[in-house]
C-alpha cells in the first residue's frame, strides 16, 4: 500500500465551490433583511453575523481537537483526495479496520471535513466583506473618504489573516498535530474574532451615530492589560489541550496530593517539538505534562483576580454595563468548566465550552476598548453626568 500524500489540491475547486454555497445562505439572509437598508448598515450587518459563524466555527475546532479528529482525514484539503468522506469510504474503512479507535474512522473524518467547510465559508464571507468595503469606499468623494467608520484596509488584513489561518489549518495535518503549530491556529482563531469585532462595534456606533464613551486612561489601560492576560491564559490552554496535559492533575486546589508537584518546566515549554516527545525524539516526561498543566492554573488565579478587580472598576461606567454583566458571567463560567475538566476527566462539553469561554471574554475585553476612548482623567470627574461621553 502506497503512503498517503499529505497535500493532494485535486478536490481543492471542489470544496471552493462548497464553501461558496454554504456562505450564500449567509449573504442572502443579509441582503433581504436588509435590503431597504444603506450599505454601510447591510456591511455592519455582515461583519456581525460573520463574527458570529466565527466564533461558531472557533467551537467546533475546539470540538474537532477534542474529540481526536484533527488527523479523521489524514491529508489536505480534502479526504484522501476526495471532497468528502463518502468519496474515502474504501480508505477510511481500511484505516478504521486496521485502528478502530486510531485517529482515522468515519466519525473522525466528517468532523474534521465539517470543521473544513465551515471555515472554507467563513473565509468566502471574509472576502465579501473586503470586496463590500473596498466598494463602498471608492464610491465616497475623494475628500470623504475618510469619514467612514474605518478604513478597507482593516478588511483587507482580516483577509490576509483568514488565508493565513488556512494555512495553519494545513499544517495543523501535514505536521500531525505538531503543538505549537495547533496551539497557534487556536490563537489565529482568536485574534481573527477580535479583528472581526473590531470592525463591526466600529460600524456600529458609526452607523448609529453613537459616540464612543469616555474613560480615563488607567481604566482603559487596565481594560487593555486584562486582554493581554486573557490571551496569555488562552495561549497557556492552547499548549495544555494540543499537549493532552489536561488530566496530568486530576484534583484541586492541590495537584497530585501536593501544593508543588514534581515538575519539569524546561521540558514541558520546550515550544518546537512534536507531540508526546521531546525535541531529541525522546518521549516527554509527565513532569513536564504537570508542569504545562500547573503554569495554566497558576496563570487562571492571577486572571480571576485582574478580572475581578476590573469588574469593580468598571460598576460606575453606565456605558460598560452590559460589557461588566458579560465579563462577570463569563468569568463565572471559566471557573465552573476549569475545575469541571479537572474533577471530572475533562467532559467533551465542558472543555468545549471553556474554549469558547476564553474565547468570549476576548470579544467581551475588545469591545470594551472599542467602544471607549481615552480622556483625561480631570475632564471624566468633573464632566456632567449626561456629557460624559466624547465623539470617536
Amino acid at each position: 500500500m502506497t503512503e498517503q500524500s499529505l497535500y493532494d489540491l485535486a478536490p481543492v475547486l471542489e470544496l471552493m465551490l462548497l464553501g461558496a454555497l454554504i456562505a450564500l445562505v449567509p449573504l442572502l439572509w443579509v441582503w433581504r433583511r436588509n435590503r431597504h437598508a444603506g450599505p454601510q448598515r447591510r456591511w455592519q450587518a455582515l461583519a456581525v453575523l460573520t463574527l458570529f459563524l466565527t466564533f461558531d466555527l472557533v467551537l467546533f475546532g475546539a470540538f474537532t481537537r477534542l474529540t481526536d479528529s484533527g488527523l479523521g482525514c489524514p491529508d489536505w484539503p480534502g479526504c484522501y483526495g476526495n471532497a468528502s468522506p463518502l468519496g474515502a469510504h474504501a480508505e477510511i474503512t481500511a484505516a478504521q479496520t486496521a485502528m478502530p479507535t486510531g485517529p482515522v474512522t468515519h466519525g473522525k473524518a466528517w468532523v474534521e471535513m465539517v470543521h473544513r467547510y465551515l471555515a472554507t465559508s467563513v473565509g468566502v464571507l471574509i472576502i465579501a466583506l473586503t470586496v463590500l468595503a473596498w466598494r463602498q469606499h471608492l464610491r465616497q468623494p475623494h475628500g470623504q473618504r475618510l469619514r467612514g467608520a474605518m478604513h478597507p484596509a482593516w478588511a483587507t488584513f482580516t483577509l490576509f489573516w483568514v488565508c493565513l489561518q488556512g494555512a495553519f489549518g494545513a499544517l495543523t495535518v501535514t505536521m500531525k498535530l505538531f503543538p505549537a503549530i495547533v496551539t497557534l491556529h487556536l490563537l489565529g482563531g482568536t485574534i481573527l474574532l477580535m479583528l472581526l469585532c473590531v470592525q463591526a462595534v466600529a460600524h456600529q456606533q458609526f452607523s448609529n451615530q453613537q459616540p464612543a464613551a469616555g474613560l480615563a486612561a488607567p481604566l482603559r489601560l487596565a481594560l487593555a492589560a486584562c486582554l493581554g492576560l486573557v490571551l496569555l491564559q488562552a495561549a497557556l490552554g492552547g499548549w495544555v489541550s494540543t499537549n493532552y496535559a489536561v488530566l496530568a492533575c486530576s484534583s484541586f486546589p492541590q495537584c497530585q496530593d501536593s501544593w508543588w508537584p514534581a515538575m519539569d518546566f524546561a521540558q514541558g515549554f520546550e515550544l518546537w517539538r512534536p507531540l508526546g516527545l521531546q525535541g531529541n525524539g525522546a518521549a516527554i516526561h509527565f513532569e513536564a505534562l504537570t508542569a504545562i498543566h500547573y503554569a495554566h492554573r497558576l496563570m487562571a488565579y492571577a486572571v480571576v483576580a485582574a478580572l475581578l478587580a476590573l469588574a469593580w472598576k468598571l460598576r460606575g461606567q453606565a456605558a460598560l454595563k452590559v460589557q461588566r454583566q458579560w465579563l462577570l458571567g463569563l468569568l463565572a463560567l471559566q471557573v465552573a468548566t476549569g475545575l469541571s475538566n479537572v474533577v471530572l476527566d475533562w467532559p467533551l462539553v465542558a472543555a468545549v465550552l471553556h474554549t469558547g469561554g476564553a474565547a468570549a471574554l476576548v470579544l467581551v475585553l475588545t469591545w470594551s476598548l472599542v467602544a471607549t476612548r481615552t480622556v483625561p482623567l480631570v475632564s471624566v470627574l468633573h464632566a456632567p453626568e449626561g456629557a460624559r461621553r466624547v465623539r470617536a
